[in-house]
């Protein structure tokens, strides 16, 4: 066809076939008209390309020129062959990757990665192993490609053949020999970006690496990424993660630049590694094309340091999430039909705006198009609310908290109160003045759009979240031949808060908390968990040290959270429902609890806290759970937490002569899931308080005594302690088992032959526990008698100081576990029993005054009667039927009936 022969006749145009589907892009045929073949000029919407390329020539102002260019076919990135026609025929198309300026740039824009993975890659896609309809492809609403970016053609010294910066349409031809193709503002060059990845694919081999990267049947001296390919053609899941840190091994500028240009990066990478896998597996037809994942960016930046110069970059970041929202289905590229002509068009949306056609290309009508929403495709998203964690908050700040936004996949993946590690692109929006407006503050909104995350493991309390704990040989060589010392027990000991004199059980027993004992999972044989954290409650006199002691905790011990008793509610301390202020939805927000999960919960003033509160702590430190039920809102979050609390007696002062229930004033249901409850009371003695002030005055004095010489520097403690539990987890031996058999048995015997209850099977949980911290602390993966031994000791000496019957003397773990002693509840039955013979003296249907009752008691009964012993005599002779309780003065004995 002729420059000058006239155009052919205009046909209506038949609208396209789209698929529904959310996820795959729609694959046309050539026998499908696009247009009617007319020379109208096509408006451009903001970030779309006009469907019939034109330009104006200098001596016809006004006429639009089509372009015209021979049949030919192009071939896609990516193996994908693309068939064109020639213009002029009723159905002529032209590929919107092309440019509208010359042919030259046509071809630069389709070999572009830009236009990879999203609408815009239409015409007849097939695979390079026949006319088979090929994989389909995916929208990555996560990289938010934008077509508009420009390309170039450098030559073979990197200029751009003279032309003006900023002019694409003076660039040399691509094909050019030496030219190169290359991201318009930077330096990838795309052929060489993509012809390095596919290397990395196919030699790079690593050994080491964690466990959550490792494969099923990993060969390690074959190349990795080649058989997590061959993965994904078994399993069918096209999704490859790509440790940067490998990358960086292999190609250090390569991985530099995926990390300063994701948004232009990552598509290369798709396009390179599709192409590998369809030619190692032809045959193969996924549910889409297979996309990158990059993790572990070596720019990793905490919550509080990002800052403009991380904005459309990658980064790599560890957080905790405090609030998901429900999945939102967001339009990714609107469908729209004229209602003059049924003509139809897509537009892609740019940056949540949706562009609406204003003119008709087919009809040439003025704002006729209607928005058809089951032609549209959309996407899944949802926005969670990642906070820093309590360890890498500073001292006296509040947390912050950053704005992620997950697609598709990825998608409802994770929940409050889980701990992740997030790799995406640092992104900055503006804020409008008002929605009717195109006016936009100058301040920015930023957020996150997440590429990949892990979940950080908890069965590794460390390893993940600081690097300090991340040793060199020689620290770990330190750690160990420290460990073989005799006096390490004592050593640690000494570590712990030595600013307080004396105490050594209690110090022991906090020392034994900070290791805590072996995690272990029974999912698979179908039985419960049993919790690995030890619990401790430090109870007695005001001023002995007990805030000082959880301070102390607090401070060392990662990812601990500090409360106070009078200042925390039930829902602070759990999780709490609330409006989101962006997506106006109801949201849950986790309390101390939950923030503490792997770490300990200080809580001081425990005994003033309100029963609604206390009642909340019996799932968690049990269970290590929290189940939450409000507002619609049903989960259950993890609460793997230790508790150390403090309490004061409700007299200001120690009673000896009350039980530790009657002196706190706590419920005994509680006290039953303490491991160890040590009373701090100040023994008033002359040669205790002469010592305690010596060593009062030498903390304020610049001398260096011989005690403080040879403490433990803390830092050192925390490391030993932090390695424990990365790398330690002992098990119970044979003689170890044995002993803790026989131990129970004792004690049961204790109790047995004078009415008293000494131990419970919490109690042998307690000393597994503690037998097992024991031994992690001496860096032995078994435990030993001498464990078990220690820890027998150390729960011995707390039950003496807590479960001691003040009448009797002994111990009575009932105490702790009912509330009333063996001793206190057979005087309880004792009385009841002179009750009840009294009142059967007195006849049927007789009426008499409870002080007259009670006066006749004493005289008749040889038993100590309180007020609160016969009230209870009482009401159990009520329970039996034997009398009546009219009213709180008198009692009326049962008739003969």
């Amino acid at each position: 066809m002729s420059d000058n022969s006239p155009p052919p006749p205009s046909t209506p145009s038949t609208p396209r076939t789209r698929s529904r589907s959310a996820q795959n892009t729609p694959v046309r045929t050539p026998s499908q008209p696009e247009d009617d073949g007319s020379t109208r000029e096509t408006p451009r919407s903001r970030g779309t390309t006009p469907q019939v390329a034109t330009r104006r020539t200098p001596s016809s102002q006004g006429t639009p020129t089509t372009l015209a260019t021979p049949q030919r076919p192009a071939t896609v990135p990516g193996g994908l062959e693309v068939i064109e026609e020639s213009p002029g025929t009723p159905s002529s198309r032209r590929t919107a990757a092309q440019s509208p300026f010359t042919d030259r740039m046509s071809e630069i824009d389709l070999a572009s990665p830009l236009n990879y993975g999203t609408p815009s890659s239409i015409g007849s896609l097939r695979t390079p192993r026949s006319g088979i309809q090929g994989t389909p492809i995916r929208l990555r609403p996560d990289i938010r490609t934008d077509r508009r970016i420009r390309q170039v053609s450098v030559g073979p010294a990197g200029s751009t053949g003279g032309q003006t910066p900023g002019r694409p349409d003076q660039s040399p031809h691509p094909g050019a020999e030496g030219s190169a193709l290359v991201i318009w503002g930077t330096d990838v060059v795309v052929d060489r970006c993509k012809a390095k990845f596919k290397t990395f694919l196919e030699t790079f081999v690593q050994t080491s690496m964690d466990e959550d990267e490792r494969i099923e049947g990993l060969d390690e001296s074959q190349p990795l990424y080649m058989q997590k390919i061959d993965e994904i053609f078994s399993l069918e899941e096209p999704v490859l993660n790509v440790n940067l840190s490998h990358l960086k091994e292999f190609d250090a500028q390569l991985c530099q630049q995926l990390v300063c240009y994701p948004q232009e990066v990552i598509p290369i990478l798709d396009m390179g590694v599709n192409e590998y896998f369809f030619e190692r597996h032809p045959a193969a037809v996924l549910e889409h094309q297979i996309q990158v994942r990059p993790f572990n960016a070596k720019k990793t930046r905490n919550l509080r340091h990002l800052n403009p110069e991380d904005i459309d970059q990658l980064i790599t970041i560890n957080g905790m999430v405090i609030r998901t929202s429900n999945i939102i289905p967001e339009m990714r590229e609107a469908f729209f039909r004229c209602i003059v002509c049924n003509f139809s068009t897509t537009v892609e949306i740019d940056r949540g705006r949706i562009h609406e056609p204003t003119l008709c290309t087919n009809c040439s009508t003025n704002h006729c198009f209607s928005l058809v929403h089951n032609r549209s495709h959309f996407t899944d998203k949802q926005l969670v609310r990642l906070q820093e964690t309590p360890d890498d908050m500073p001292a006296g700040q509040t947390p912050h908290s950053v704005v992620l936004f997950t697609y598709n996949d990825l998608v409802d993946s994770i929940q409050p109160g889980d701990r992740i590690t997030v790799t995406g692109i640092y992104r900055a929006v503006p804020l409008q003045l008002n929605p009717r407006m195109r006016s936009v503050k100058s301040v920015y909104k930023t957020h996150i759009d997440v590429v990949h995350f892990r979940k950080i493991d908890t069965t590794r309390l460390y390893k993940h979240d600081e690097k300090e704990h991340k040793f060199p040989p020689e620290r770990i060589e330190l750690l160990k031949s420290l460990s073989q010392k005799p006096d390490i027990y004592e050593r640690l000991t000494a570590a712990v808060c030595p600013s307080i004199y004396g105490h050594e059980d209690v110090k022991k027993g906090i020392l034994l908390q900070m290791f805590g004992g072996t995690k272990k999972t029974f999912v698979s044989s179908g039985r419960d968990n049993f919790r690995a954290e030890i619990n401790i409650l430090l109870c007695g006199d005001p001023g002995t040290s007990k805030s000082q002691l959880l301070s102390y905790v607090y401070d060392v011990v990662p990812r601990s959270q500090y409360t106070s008793g009078k200042g925390s509610s039930a829902v602070g301390l759990t999780a709490y429902i609330t409006k989101d202020p962006e997506t106006r939805q109801m949201v849950l927000q986790t309390g101390a609890l939950v923030l503490a999960d792997s770490g300990v919960c200080c809580i001081d003033e425990f005994d003033k806290m309100s029963d609604a509160t206390r009642s909340i702590l019996h799932e968690v430190m049990e269970q290590q759970t929290l189940s939450i039920a409000k507002a619609g809102i049903i989960c259950q979050l993890n609460a793997r937490t230790s508790i150390l609390a403090a309490a004061n007696p409700c007299d200001s002062q120690w009673n000896t002569s009350k039980t530790i229930i009657d002196n706190i004033r706590l419920p005994h249901t509680l006290l039953s899931r303490f491991d160890l409850i040590f009373l701090m009371l100040d023994p008033q003695s002359e040669q205790f308080d002469a010592r305690l002030a010596r060593h009062l005055v030498s903390l304020y004095s610049n001398e260096t005594s011989v005690e403080d010489s040879n403490t433990m520097d803390i830092s050192l403690l925390r490391d030993y302690i932090a390695f424990a539990q990365e790398h330690l987890s002992p098990t119970l031996g044979e003689e170890a088992s044995q002993r803790l058999i026989q131990t129970y048995v004792d004690m049961r015997k204790l109790g047995a032959g004078r009415g008293r209850i000494s131990a419970y099977p919490r109690q042998l949980e307690s000393l597994i526990r503690l037998s097992e911290a024991h031994a992690k602390m001496r860096y032995s993966d078994t435990v030993e008698v001498e464990d078990v031994e220690e820890a027998w000791r150390l729960h011995r000496e707390a039950l003496k100081q807590s479960a001691t019957d003040p009448l009797s003397g002994k111990i009575d773990v009932s105490i702790i576990t009912t509330g009333v002693s063996s001793a206190a509840r057979q005087r309880q039955i004792e009385l009841t029993a002179a009750l009840k013979k009294l009142v059967i003296m007195l006849g049927p249907s007789v009426t008499v005054t409870q002080q007259k009752l009670m006066m006749d008691l004493k005289t008749t009964s040889q038993l100590m009667v309180s007020r609160e012993m016969f009230e209870d005599a009482l009401k159990q002779l009520q329970d039996d039927g034997v009398l009546q309780i009219p009213s709180k003065t008198t009692v009326v004995t049962a008739s003969l009936n």
